[in-house]
This record gives structure tokens, sequence and C-alpha cells, in this order.
């Protein structure tokens, strides 16, 4: 059984830059909501379809399938609703851990977040100093919450 356990970030300054190459993520949802989450992403020329379930505790269960390229293409363009979560993503090697930051696009443009998955709930780790705040519970952050409604459309 797949599961899930991340945490997220906001990312405090531009100190990140340069560690890593970035790959453009192109990703929709089938489905989402409080129940299952169903997403179709392109990224690195595969095509990926991802079934979460609801955080329970900080643990998600979550099963990844590779499905061909073109048919993750066709679903995004006719099957997903828009806008579609645009995104460069950057993996970042940190202290045993494996750091992904995602640089959004589009109508996220100008959100920067930083994800570390745990192997369990309350593993310890160390922070590298571009990290901010923790937004692991704001749903506002979640990637499904982000195509309903936009980061260039939220109010301070």
């Amino acid at each position: 059984m797949g599961r899930e356990i991340e945490k997220k970030f906001l990312i405090e300054n531009d100190s990140w830059r340069g560690l890593a190459a970035g790959i453009p993520y192109c990703q929709g949802y089938l489905n989402s909501g409080s129940g299952a989450t169903v997403r179709i992403r392109i990224a690195d020329n595969r095509g990926i379809l991802t079934i979460k379930g609801p955080d329970e505790g900080g643990v998600k269960l979550e099963f990844e399938y590779e499905i061909p390229f073109d048919e993750a293409r066709e679903m995004l363009d006719r099957l997903c609703r828009g806008p579609l979560i645009e995104k460069v993503r950057y993996r970042i090697p940190f202290a045993g851990f494996t750091w992904e930051v995602d640089e959004f696009q589009g109508e996220n443009a100008g959100l920067l977040i930083a994800e570390i998955e745990l192997d369990f709930v309350g593993q310890e780790f160390t922070k590298p100093a571009w990290i901010g705040r923790e937004v692991s519970g704001d749903p506002r952050y979640y990637n499904a919450s982000l195509v309903h409604h936009p980061y260039s459309r939220w109010r301070e």
C-alpha cells in the first residue's frame, strides 16, 4: 500500500536557486475534494496517474501509475478542469533528504513551495536556510485547491 507523509513550507529567500535543474510539470485533476483526489501529470516526457486519499493524521494513501504520455496529455486537455497547474520542480538534496521546490507558473505564478517527504509521522529533519513558514495543514496550498482558487486571485 502506498502512503505519503509530507510537510510543506513557503520559501524564505532565493538562496536555493542554482542548487538543482528544474523540470517543467503540468497537472490537472479529474476529481478533487474531501475524498479521493485523482490527478494526471506530465513531467519529463512521462504521464502519471495519481490517486490520493484524504489526510488522516498526517498520512495520505497514495498510488501512482505511469500511463502513456499521449493519453495523459489528452486527459489534461479534455477532461481536467482548468486552470491546469503549471510549475517547475527542483529536487534539492539536503541533510539526508530531498526537498522538492515548486515554482508555480500561469495563474499561480509567484507561489513558491518546498516539500519534504518523510518515512514516518514525527520524523526529525533539518531545514535549509531558505525554508520559511510551514503550511502543511493549510488547504489553500494544496495543488488540488490551486485549481479552484489560483494564487493570483488570493486577497491578503
